[in-house]
């Protein structure tokens, strides 16, 4: 047995050691569902979607055991305006929240939070709540502060763990998480220290494997939205310990608010193998409880890789796989990401689908699956429910993105073409690329000159599908280009 092969070895067994619990669940009743996203893991970071040198067994197990989606894709290219499509059912052309919003500096003691969700948004949470289901959030949240309209508990979620504010999740070693809308102090972690005694993700899996196994017999809906790998490289020295001395390492030395690392490869293989492992340890836990055949499991990732900045070295593990471009991007690389969706028995096992979602189309789904009626009328979203039964269904789907920053941009997928629109808040850079996503995935070659008609068609369509905000005009469209 080789070194790769036992350490995917002792990584399983150690994904085995769960909580146990006596519950089990009639079956005639609605289904759990545990939605997991990780936090800019790229569409090239696990094992079934091609990863070389991290490894990641559960995952992949997950996949070998469900669906595996190659054409899924982010709300946004970062972290806020792509969670709140997840949690609305909205294209970024509809949503509320389109860009990053901070209500405070990066320094500790600042104002928390990001742009809130208005009071009374028909959210993913409150539809589940209706439906009958108990609901958690935990991990990063990034729609609205302590105290804010659009804290979690405002927003349909009987419990919520993690960081409110997405701004003090770029350290893993906070002084403080928040428990429901208690500030939880984190005795002995120093802002801005590389370690600490208390690393937020292993209190959040504990959170989440606690939550879990404490359910009666209604239906219970998790949100898990771990930070992994999300920068800064912070993971305990077991989880690196396999990856030390596997290739050259040069420390990083930080800088642009980032925290240097000595061994920032291994640190980023650590922190998605660690991950992992307790996605591994929640599976675990559901076949105990004898609820794993009652539980809808789905996880995916809230935008694409990040660039080579804060250590990360995404081309060294080719994190976006040969797709262009990374977070921030409406290129490829910023917004396809990896979907796998695991339901046993009722989901056929080692399945691969090309159908076209994205994250809009969670909510409709989940509705589905609990038997609830969509909330609104006015959701973008389709329900994905009929691709995870094997079903035949329609391949042909146009999804539209826009997102203000980075200079702003716009990206619509037709069918196989995708336009993308970059520069527009500058009017002699702006770009406009047609591509052939079915003979050029990579987006390599610009098509948009053999093609006007069919451009002018898809700018008319990016047009249909834009609604100004107030919040965040979309610069160059809603505001003059300069």
């Amino acid at each position: 047995m080789n070194t790769r092969h036992l350490l995917i070895v002792l990584l399983l067994l150690s994904g085995c050691q769960a909580k146990s619990s006596n519950m089990a669940l009639q079956s005639d009743r609605q289904p759990n569902v545990i939605l997991i996203v990780a936090d800019d893991l790229g569409y090239g970071d696990l094992g079934s979607y091609g990863q070389q040198l991290i490894l990641t067994p559960h995952l992949d197990r997950m996949a070998a055991e469900g669906l595996r989606f190659t054409d899924f894709y982010a709300g946004s290219p970062v972290c806020a305006p792509s969670r709140c499509t997840l949690m609305t059912g909205k294209h970024p052309g509809h949503a509320y929240v389109r860009d990053n919003w901070e209500a405070g500096g990066w320094n500790e003691g600042d104002a928390e939070g990001q742009q809130p969700l208005l009071p009374d948004t028909p959210t993913l949470g409150r539809a589940m709540q209706e439906a009958g289901y108990q609901t958690a959030c935990i991990g990063k949240w990034g729609l609205g502060g302590p105290g804010s309209t659009g804290a979690p508990q405002n927003q349909g979620f009987d419990h919520f763990f993690g960081y409110l504010c997405q701004r003090q999740a770029h350290n893993f070693y906070p002084t403080h998480l928040w428990d429901d809308d208690q500030k939880l102090e984190l005795e002995g972690n120093v802002w801005k220290n590389l370690t600490g005694p208390h690393y937020a993700h292993d209190l959040m899996s504990e959170d989440a494997l606690k939550w879990t196994a404490e359910r009666g017999e209604d239906p219970f809906f998790l949100l898990l939205t771990y930070t992994i790998p999300h920068l800064a490289l912070q993971v305990p020295e077991d989880s690196m310990a396999p990856y030390i001395g596997e290739w050259e390492d040069p420390p990083y030395e930080g800088g642009k608010g980032y925290l240097p690392h000595p061994t920032p490869r291994a640190a980023y293989a650590g922190m998605v193998s660690r991950m992992d492992r307790d996605i591994g340890r929640l599976l675990a836990q559901l076949k105990e409880m004898g609820v794993d055949e009652d539980t809808l499991v789905i996880f995916t990732s809230d935008n694409g890789a990040t660039y080579d900045i804060g250590g990360a070295h995404s081309e060294f593990f080719r994190s976006n796989g040969d797709l262009r471009g990374a977070k921030g991007s409406v290129y490829e690389g910023g917004l396809r990401v990896p979907m796998i969706a695991r339901w046993p028995g009722n989901i056929a096992e080692g399945e691969v689908t090309d159908a076209v979602g994205a994250f809009w189309d969670l909510m409709p789904t989940l509705l589905e699956v609990a038997g609830s009626e969509p909330v609104s009328e006015e959701l973008d979203g389709t329900s994905l429910l009929p691709v995870l039964r094997g079903e035949a269904v329609a391949h042909e789907r146009t999804l539209y993105w826009e997102f203000p920053g980075y200079g702003s941009q716009q990206a619509l997928r037709q069918g196989n073409w995708m336009l993308v629109r970059r520069q527009l808040s500058k009017k002699n850079k702006t770009t406009t690329e047609l591509f052939d996503l079915a003979n050029d995935l990579s987006q390599t070659t610009d098509i948009a000159a053999e093609h006007p008609e069919l451009v002018e068609e898809m700018l008319l369509c990016m047009e249909a599908e834009h609604i100004p905000s107030a919040e965040f005009p979309l610069r160059g469209i809603d505001t003059p280009a300069k």
